[in-house]
């Protein structure tokens, strides 16, 4: 392995160290392949399903729910939200969603959240990388109450790399031997209007230690269809790992160069070293494990192989994912 890719594996691994996240798995049991869909279905007697989304009003959970209801599931939908009279507000077009308080930091909030629920769409808050603290308390408490069937939205690669938040929790999932599917979409554009759009706004550069590294670009429009299916047809995507990406892999240079041909003000892409990524970021305020998942997902890759192109969207959803040109037109006010 390339020598500064090692001294930044070893960082990463003592800050994690540092917040008790190195320690979570004992005993653990293989870790799953990605699998190509094209498996046979299993009949299965419909039964009315309650199930819970974390993260609803999220980008990504508010686009589960949005794709649910556009469809028009016949299960019972709920939302687990930290605050139920700003949530009514986000759902108000969406009047037969229910919703309940679940918080992944108040541990208090998971009996009441997990009551009489059959399936969890579950992911894991940007914000969180120490899996001991706050995940196995919530894996836990899954298995108590007996839910059958969790969907857990992990990211493309996780098998490979046991640093990454998202391998931890896969890995507990199976250690508590529940039914899953692992859904492992790839980078998601909407990077570029939520987390990374600060230093585009104000500084008009994209600043990220990820060199010429090759990202797959996903939209979460199709994350949250892709999930809706999963959800609603479990039991035919059972114990499956399922890589979801677009048809596109892109390095930052390249994105710029899409940007810039669809937006009046110039942006540009500065590449730093991991260690002057974590400085400038500790400067502005965002917390240690965001910057410790935001180097894993960027650095790393530069030594990885370029990502492999799925078509399991199309084969689950039957459309086309949504190229990233397409994405930079629908948001370009965004970047102005």
């Amino acid at each position: 392995m390339h020598l500064e890719a090692q001294i930044a594996i070893g960082i990463i691994s003592a800050l994690t160290l540092s917040q008790g996240g190195s320690e979570c798995f004992r005993k653990q049991p293989m870790p799953i392949a990605s699998v190509v869909m094209g498996h046979k279905k299993r009949k299965k007697k419909f039964e009315m399903k309650k199930i819970l989304i974390t993260g609803a009003t999220g980008n990504v959970g508010f686009e589960v729910i949005r794709f649910l209801e556009k469809n028009g599931t016949p299960n019972t939908i709920i939302a687990g939200v930290r605050n139920i009279e700003s949530a009514k507000k986000l759902f108000k077009d969406f009047p037969k969603i229910q919703l309940v308080n679940f918080d992944f930091e108040q541990p208090e909030t998971f009996d009441d959240a997990l009551k009489g629920i059959d399936s969890i769409f579950l992911l894991r808050p940007p914000h969180i990388s120490d899996i001991e603290k706050y995940f196995r308390p919530l894996i836990q408490k899954i298995k108590e109450h007996k839910v059958n069937e969790v969907v857990f939205l992990s990211v493309q690669g996780a098998e490979k790399s046991k640093v990454i938040p998202h391998n931890k929790i896969e890995r507990l999932i199976q250690e508590y031997k529940l039914d899953y599917i692992f859904l492992r979409p790839s980078y998601f554009m909407q990077n570029l209007t939520t987390t990374l759009l600060e230093d585009l706004k104000t500084k008009r550069q994209i600043i990220l230690p990820s060199g010429k590294a090759k990202f797959n670009w996903i939209d979460v429009e199709n994350i949250g269809e892709t999930s809706s299916v999963l959800l609603n047809k479990f039991s035919d995507y059972r114990k499956l790992a399922i890589e979801l990406t677009g048809k596109e892999s892109l390095d930052f240079f390249k994105v710029v160069d899409l940007l810039n041909a669809s937006i009046k003000s110039p942006i540009s892409f500065l590449s730093v070293s991991p260690f002057k990524f974590y400085n400038i970021k500790k400067k502005e305020g965002m917390i240690k494990g965001m910057i410790i998942v935001m180097i894993m997902l960027h650095f790393l890759p530069r030594f990885q192989k370029e990502p492999v192109i799925s078509d399991n969207y199309e084969k689950i959803t039957g459309k086309k994912p949504t190229s990233l040109s397409e994405f930079i037109e629908r948001e370009k006010i965004k970047f102005e």
